[in-house]
């Protein structure tokens, strides 16, 4: 079995917040920069390049649409499978699981 490393499991919870942060906006989109100042809202550490990159790996693990709105800022838009990662229906490794209520 092995173990993550502290990055590792900051990384999953950050991207577990990014896709409960867009499924709580209106049209479940929103762009880089918004995301970023949510996560820093919700004491969950990232860089602005953290963002772009976490973005990226959730687009092609198919939870997100991912469109540049110009150099710099993506505009990202919660699939269903984002949706289902998000609410713990469906499981994603490199996503933390969110823990039950």
């Amino acid at each position: 079995m092995t173990h993550k490393t502290f990055a590792e499991r900051m990384r999953e919870d950050r991207r577990l917040v990014l896709l409960r942060l867009l499924a709580e906006q209106n049209g479940y989109r929103a762009n880089s920069s918004t995301l970023h100042a949510g996560l820093h809202h919700m004491a969950v550490a990232g860089s602005r390049d953290d963002v772009l990159t976490d973005l990226t790996w959730l687009g092609e693990q198919g939870l997100l649409r991912v469109s540049e709105a110009v150099p710099g800022v993506l505009v990202a838009e919660l699939t269903q499978r984002g949706q289902d990662v998000a609410t713990g229906m469906t499981f994603v490794p490199g996503v933390r699981r969110p823990s039950a209520r």
